[in-house]
C-alpha cells in the first residue's frame, strides 16, 4: 500500500515537472529577444539605426523580470499559485498583443515608450512572476532532488533562446504568417500554457510522503535547516558572498550571449557559422543548468562550487587564448564554456536559497538571489564599450578572467549561516 502511494506521488510530480519545463520554455522568450526584435529593426544604409532603443527594451525586460520574480516572492504567502499563474498569463497575453500592434505603428510614430511599456515592463513582470512561481512550487515536490529538479526546469528556460527563437524566426519570415501574426500566436499560446499551469501546478499537500534523501546527496534535508526570513538572509555574511559569486558566475555568459556572433567573426568565422555558434551557446546554457543541478545533488555544494568556479575561469580565458592565436575551434569551445558558466548561476541560486536558508521562505529568498540578473548584464556593456575603444574583445575577456579568479576566492569564503 505504502509503495503504491509513493509511486503515485512520483508520477504526480513527474507530470508537474514536465508541465513546468514547457512553461519555462515559453517564459524563456526573454532570451530570444535577439531574434524576435527583428520586426522592430530599422535600417539606414543597411545598418540597424535603432539598436540602442531596442537594447534599452531588452534591459527593461531583464530588470522587470527580476522585479516580477521579487513581487511574486513577496505575495507568495498571501496568494495562491493559481492566481499568480493567471496574473502572468494575462500580463504576457496583453504584452504580446500590444507589441504586435507596435510592429505596425512604430515605424511611423517612432514612439518606443509604448514598446517599452508593453514588452519590457508588462512582459518582464509576467515572465518574472511565472518564473518564480514555477521554480518555488515544483521544487517543493522534489525535496530529495532539489538540484536536479531546478536544473531541469532552468534548462527549459535556457533552451528557449534556441528553440523558441528558431521557431519564431521561421514563423516571422514565412509569407503566410509574418511577424505580426507570430506575436499574436505567441500571445495565445503563452496564455493557454500558463492558464494550464494554473490548473495543474500546485504545492504538495502537507501530509504527502516523499522518497527519502539518498545518502549520497550531500545537501541538507530541509527539516534540518532553519527557515530564514528575507531580512535575516540578507544580513548574513554568506548572502553577500553568494550574491557576488553568482553575479561573477553569470558575467562571462552575459558578455558572450550579447556578442557571440561578433566574437566568432573576429577569429575568422563566416556569418553562417557564427549564427550556428549562437545556437550552440544556447544549448550549453541549458546543459549547464541541468548538469549543475545533478552535480549539486550527487556531489554536494562545496565540490560543485569548485567545478563551477573552474568553468567560470576557463570560459573567458579560453576566448582570450582563441583570439590570441586566432583559433575558430577554441573560440567555439570558449563560448560553450561561457554558456555553461551562465547556466550554473541560476541553479546555484536555487540550491543555496533552499539548502542554506530553508524551504519555508524559498520563493522570496530565491527571488532576491535572482536579482543578480540586474548587475550581471553590465558585463556585456563593459565588453561593448571596450570593444568600441580598443577595436577587439580580448581586453574585455582578460578583465572577465581576472574577475572570475577573484570569484574563486569568494567561493572559498562561503560558509553555511
Amino acid at each position: 500500500m505504502q509503495g503504491r502511494i509513493m509511486e503515485q506521488t512520483i508520477n504526480k510530480r513527474r507530470v508537474k515537472l514536465i508541465i513546468a519545463v514547457i512553461v519555462m520554455l515559453f517564459a524563456g522568450v526573454i532570451y530570444a529577444w535577439s531574434v524576435i526584435k527583428t520586426p522592430f529593426e530599422m535600417f539606414d544604409d543597411g545598418v540597424i539605426s535603432n539598436a540602442a532603443q531596442l537594447g534599452i527594451n531588452y534591459t527593461l525586460t531583464v530588470i522587470f523580470f527580476c522585479l516580477g520574480g521579487f513581487a511574486a516572492g513577496l505575495i507568495s504567502k498571501h496568494t495562491t499559485t493559481t492566481l499568480r499563474f493567471i496574473m502572468s498569463a494575462v500580463m504576457l497575453f496583453t504584452s504580446f498583443i500590444s507589441s504586435s500592434l507596435q510592429i505596425v505603428t512604430l515605424p511611423y510614430s517612432g514612439n518606443y515608450f509604448l514598446l517599452y511599456m508593453s514588452y519590457g515592463v508588462l512582459g518582464g513582470l509576467g515572465i518574472g512572476i511565472a518564473f518564480n512561481t514555477v521554480i518555488s512550487t515544483v521544487s517543493a515536490w522534489y525535496p530529495d532532488k532539489k538540484g536536479l529538479a531546478s536544473g531541469v526546469m532552468l534548462m527549459g528556460f535556457g533552451l528557449s533562446m534556441l528553440i523558441i527563437g528558431t521557431v519564431a524566426d521561421m514563423m516571422g519570415r514565412a509569407e503566410s504568417i509574418g511577424w505580426r501574426s507570430t506575436y499574436v500566436i505567441f500571445a495565445i499560446l503563452i496564455g493557454i500554457i500558463f492558464l494550464a499551469a494554473a490548473v495543474f501546478i500546485k504545492p504538495p499537500p502537507k501530509d504527502i510522503v516523499f522518497p527519502e534523501v539518498k545518502t549520497g546527496n550531500k545537501n541538507l534535508p530541509p527539516e534540518s535547516v532553519k527557515n530564514y526570513t528575507a531580512l535575516e538572509m540578507i544580513k548574513r555574511p554568506s548572502f553577500i558572498l553568494i550574491f557576488t559569486y553568482i553575479t561573477i558566475l553569470a558575467s562571462s555568459g552575459n558578455a558572450a550571449i550579447s556578442f557571440a556572433k561578433e566574437i566568432m567573426v573576429e577569429v575568422g568565422a563566416a556569418d553562417s557559422f557564427a549564427v550556428t555558434a549562437v545556437g550552440v551557446l544556447g544549448i550549453s546554457n541549458g546543459t549547464g543548468r541541468l548538469a549543475s543541478g545533478w552535480l549539486f545533488d550527487d556531489l554536494g555544494i562545496k565540490k560543485t562550487q569548485f567545478i563551477s568556479s573552474s568553468v567560470s575561469i576557463l570560459a573567458p580565458l579560453t576566448i582570450v587564448v582563441a583570439i590570441m592565436i586566432n583559433s575558430l575551434i577554441l573560440c567555439l569551445v570558449g563560448l560553450c564554456l561561457c554558456g555553461l558558466s551562465l547556466g550554473f548561476a541560476p541553479t546555484t541560486g536555487s540550491v543555496f536559497a533552499s539548502v542554506f536558508y530553508g524551504p519555508g521562505n524559498f520563493a522570496l529568498n530565491f527571488s532576491i538571489l535572482s536579482l543578480v540578473l540586474i548587475p550581471a548584464p553590465f558585463a556585456a556593456i563593459l565588453a561593448g564599450s571596450i570593444k568600441a575603444s580598443t577595436g577587439g574583445f580580448m581586453p574585455a575577456f582578460i578583465i572577465l578572467t581576472v574577475l572570475t579568479i577573484i570569484g574563486f576566492f569568494i567561493n572559498l569564503a562561503i560558509r553555511k549561516p
